[in-house]
């Protein structure tokens, strides 16, 4: 929210109607709404850890990115809520992590063809979420992009879960088009005409709609501080992007095209096109930026940035070449630290250390407790999430887990992390009680050897922090019949 200064009729009204008092309740007032921080949330989707150039990159371009690191905290050991799209989303907006979390997996609400209905499952109707938890101290709230945790008039959709805006995908396999028909905005499907089902190119590129859209809900943001949580569904393939990007990477290395075999829409120069894509999400950031400087209101920003779960390993996407997610074991749709160690760089000039690196460890079900510390707001008791607030200022009183825990449904598996400890149980479903892999991250970042046999006490309290998990009322979100 832009600085207020009071003109003098406004001290001299509020003198009038209160004296000296008036007036200093005026001026505490207003010094109050300036430190009230805006929230910008960027999310990319499937955007690995080692294709950002401040975590190692070298093929791929993000100068924006890499900027924003250098002016806020780069977070080494931070994690998402899953493996996979819906319920990592889900952690990040109610703060709990997936062994609580209403949302275990991703939950198709209709099938794939054009004109089936829309949607993942939904979150139900008065779940505390960050918007929600906002909305009640005065912010202004928008979701803009790719959403996953409930289809049109569903329980789940963002405007009946604390947000005022919303403009994007509400459904997740819509979103694998980039060139998609249409886009929800407030409750209404807006047409895209030029662009058809499964075309591969088109006349509008969806994110760069989802850009301007952001864009124009900060230009016009009002007197109240806002919360924008912009989860672009970029770079998550299907390999799409305007040529103008393209052009950038066409012919740099060999790159066979991508016929479609592996799921997703064919594309001519699928790594120049990949590269393309997170690049020109780059840019989307740099503009939001420079956007907030021109406004006057970076100091008075906090800019979270991250990726809902590890790189991907279909639709042409080419992990082992750009080494997405180096030096981890593992890919999107795994609990090994590739599939779920992400990248996460935090923003808040003059209050966060510029170019800081932060060792603390640290998940998606953390940010709602966070930004309640931040904005003043009340974070629900019932979250698994705890602060990093006085990580970001460099503060004494930081707190740290005892424990983290991950479940995915998918590849049924569970994984904690431990201390320096990662624990890994894979086939869950078909043997619940199954071995425990066990690694020393501290010495073993790849997860190569498993130390289970070495260490059975660790691998013991481990397997009683995976039993502790809550059971979902949904059958296939367990590992055996009732728990």
């Amino acid at each position: 929210m832009d600085e207020h200064r009071p003109t003098r009729r406004e001290f001299l009204k509020a003198a009038a109607a209160g004296g000296a008092l008036g007036l200093a309740r005026a001026r505490a007032s207003d010094a109050a709404r300036i430190r009230t921080p805006n929230i910008i949330f960027f999310l990319a989707d499937d955007l690995g850890r080692g294709e950002v150039g401040c975590y190692g990159q070298e093929l791929i371009r993000t100068p924006h990115i890499d900027a924003l690191a250098r002016e806020g905290m780069r977070f080494t050991q931070h994690y998402s809520g899953s493996p996979v799209c819906a319920p990592s989303r889900c952690t990040l907006m109610t703060g709990k992590h997936t062994g609580r979390a209403y949302i275990r997996d991703n939950f198709e609400m209709g099938g794939w063809n054009e004109g089936d209905p829309e949607g993942q499952r939904p979150i139900p109707a008065g779940t505390e979420t960050i918007a929600r938890m906002l909305r009640r101290i005065g912010y202004r709230t928008a979701a803009i992009g790719k959403w996953g945790l409930g289809g049109p008039d569903s329980s789940g959709d963002p405007l009946r879960q604390g947000f005022d805006h919303f403009y994007g995908h509400l459904c997740q396999r819509i979103a694998h088009n980039h060139y998609t028909t249409h886009l929800w905005r407030d409750g209404k499907k807006e047409i895209l005409d030029g662009n058809r089902w499964q075309n591969v190119t088109g006349k509008h590129y969806a994110p760069d709609l989802m850009a301007e859209d952001a864009l124009r809900f900060i230009r016009e943001r009002g007197d109240r501080p806002f919360f924008l949580y912009f989860a672009t569904p970029v770079p998550h393939a299907a390999i799409q992007v305007p040529e103008d990007s393209l052009a950038e990477y066409r012919g740099r290395w060999p790159d066979p095209p991508y016929t479609g075999d592996k799921g997703y829409l064919p594309h001519p120069a699928p790594r120049a096109g990949y590269a393309a894509m997170v690049t020109r999400m780059d840019r989307d950031l740099g503009r939001m930026m420079a956007l907030l400087e021109e406004l006057g209101i970076a100091d008075r920003t906090i800019v979270f940035l991250s990726s809902d779960n590890g790189p991907t390993f279909n639709g042409g996407t080419d992990s082992t070449f750009f080494r997405s997610a180096r030096p981890f074991r593992g890919l999107k749709c795994e609990v090994y630290e590739g599939g779920i160690r992400v990248p996460m760089i935090v923003r808040w000039p003059g209050r966060i250390c510029a170019g800081s690196t932060a060792e603390h460890v640290s998940a998606f079900w953390d940010v709602l407790p966070t930004i309640a510390e931040a904005t003043g707001a009340e974070a629900p008791r019932d979250i698994d999430g705890v602060s990093f607030l006085p990580t970001l200022l460099g503060e004494p009183g930081r707190r740290r887990h005892d424990h983290l825990y991950w479940e995915y449904h998918g590849s049924p598996s569970q994984a904690v992390r431990l201390g320096d400890w990662k624990g890994v149980r894979r086939n869950a479903r078909k043997d619940p009680d199954g071995p425990i892999e066990l690694y020393d991250l501290a010495c073993d970042i790849g997860e190569t050897r498993d130390l289970a046999k070495e260490h059975p006490g660790i691998a013991g309290r481990i397997r009683e922090i995976m039993a502790s998990r809550t059971p979902s009322e949904f059958p296939e979100w367990n590992f055996r019949k009732g728990s």
